[in-house]
């Protein structure tokens, strides 16, 4: 097979499949059922639209902290989560795996992470790459033989973003990102970034100087050195992330339409068996 792999944040499309569609939708026992739905109508749309080679999607494992939250107590501080989603996003991995495609997940890393190894290890191989995620971490993924897909009307629509649409946007390289959030901080995940720096003083810094320790070397930052340093680690994702194998992976519909109509999810399971 010649397609690309498609690499999958579980996670961050989840949370936006469970905030689009109806909190009403239910399975089996009158269990939520509407992240579920909304994750794998997203997933068969990306094999179809993608014809990717192998599928590999990662999950964060929550509530057990990695060295990000080690590093930094207030990363991602907040943060609530509704008990319907959590349970979903409990059985999502299983869902994957019942497509016959690959979950990676595990204690100290983050779904990002996982995406980083997957990349990296394709790359390697001479292959391509197709990341599907909402978050803009990733953005430092984008090179010549790995493309963002980034949802931006819920999951209805998707931006294309490689390193042209990357410096577009950013300002910066795609290998910059990780300097760039450290320097700009990131709201989402509770990231203060540098006193008085803003995306725009960010971006240029990083155009004179290239990388943020070229900054810290000339004495900029100098009472914040070593918090800098610590925010561009954390930002700075983890391509040492364990993988499951990832060789050639034809989609299992028969499995998966199976697997849904168990859950009570026959409307589902029959839209699934329509693909095989």
């Amino acid at each position: 097979m010649t397609g690309p792999l498609l690499v999958i944040d579980g996670d961050s499309l989840t949370h936006r499949a469970y905030h689009a569609l109806p909190k009403s939708m239910r399975r089996a026992e009158g269990k939520p059922a509407n992240a579920i739905i909304g994750f794998s109508n997203f997933l068969m749309r990306l094999w179809q639209g993608e014809e990717p080679r192998a599928v590999l999607v990662g999950w964060d494992t929550l509530f057990v902290p990695t060295y990000r939250h080690e590093l930094f107590a207030a990363y991602q501080g907040g943060r609530e989560f509704d008990d319907e989603l959590l349970e979903q996003l409990d059985l999502l991995p299983d869902v994957v795996r019942a497509f016959g495609f690959a979950a990676a997940k595990g204690e100290g890393y983050e779904a990002d992470d996982f995406l980083a190894a997957a990349v990296k290890q394709e790359e390697e191989r001479g292959g391509t790459a197709v990341v599907a995620t909402s978050d803009r971490d990733s953005f430092q993924l984008a090179s010549g033989r790995t493309t963002i897909l980034q949802p931006i009307r819920g999951v209805s629509e998707l931006a294309r973003v490689g390193p042209a649409e990357v410096r577009e946007r950013y300002g910066v390289d795609p290998e910059q990102v990780p300097d760039f959030i450290a320097l700009r901080g990131d709201p989402s995940d509770k990231l203060p970034g540098a006193r008085g720096v803003g995306p725009k003083t960010a971006a240029s810094l990083l155009a004179q100087y290239g990388t943020l320790e070229a900054m810290l070397d000339d004495g900029r930052f100098e009472a914040q050195a070593e918090e800098l340093r610590m925010f561009r680690r954390m930002a700075t994702l983890d391509a040492s992330a364990p993988l499951p194998p990832l060789e050639d992976q034809p989609p299992k519909w028969p499995e998966a339409s199976t697997f849904f109509r168990e859950l009570g999810m026959n409307a589902q399971a029959d839209r699934i068996a329509a693909l095989a």
